[in-house]
């Protein structure tokens, strides 16, 4: 009974990350190179199992913005982990036909990325919205990300707002506690 009710909610999730996926489309003018530069993570957001295992331990970090000579999108993501040591990755986002769509391949958690920056205003927020896929089941995952490390309650509403909407349960939307940078690596 417990393997087909897990087996059921993946295939929920699934359709749900499907339907969302559909829906959900970039900022209609988008500017690559106005996303360049330092954004602090201020917002995580799935219905992923390991993120609701892990929640507890995350932090706010920072990801680097790079817009490359093809119009694609490096990211460079850290954060500090409770025992002082960073946690780094980084992924180069392929760009699409529609602008503020990438696609991009983690290796690392091996599975293949559909995300769209979904809003933003370049000097203060940016909202992405991610569909993740593996073994053919999808999840979503959104962030806020923020040029300072706070945000105004408004930005943070549309945050969670715009989550419970892409099928985020409320339990699984965390502004992240602040806490110091990892060195330039």
């Amino acid at each position: 009974m417990t393997i087909l009710l897990g087996m059921m909610g993946a295939m929920l999730c699934s359709l749900a990350a499907t339907t969302t996926a559909a829906e959900v489309q970039p900022q209609a003018d988008f500017n690559l190179q106005g996303v360049s530069g330092k954004w602090y993570m201020i917002g995580f957001a799935t219905n992923a199992q390991w993120f609701v295992n892990h929640r507890s331990s995350m932090t706010m970090g920072t990801a680097i913005l790079k817009p490359t000579g093809d119009g694609g999108l490096d990211m460079e993501y850290a954060s500090l982990n409770s025992d002082g040591s960073c946690w780094r990755m980084t992924h180069q986002g392929k760009k699409t036909n529609v602008p503020g769509k990438f696609m991009f391949r983690s290796e690392r958690w091996n599975n293949d990325n559909v995300m769209n920056v979904v809003d933003v205003n370049y000097d203060e927020y940016a909202l992405i919205h991610t569909v993740k896929t593996k073994g053919g089941i999808s999840t979503v995952l959104n962030k806020l990300y923020s040029r300072r490390p706070t945000v105004s309650p408004e930005v943070l509403d549309k945050f969670q707002q715009f989550s419970l909407g892409t099928g985020i349960l409320a339990e699984n939307i965390a502004i992240l506690p602040q806490s110091d940078e990892c060195p330039a690596a």
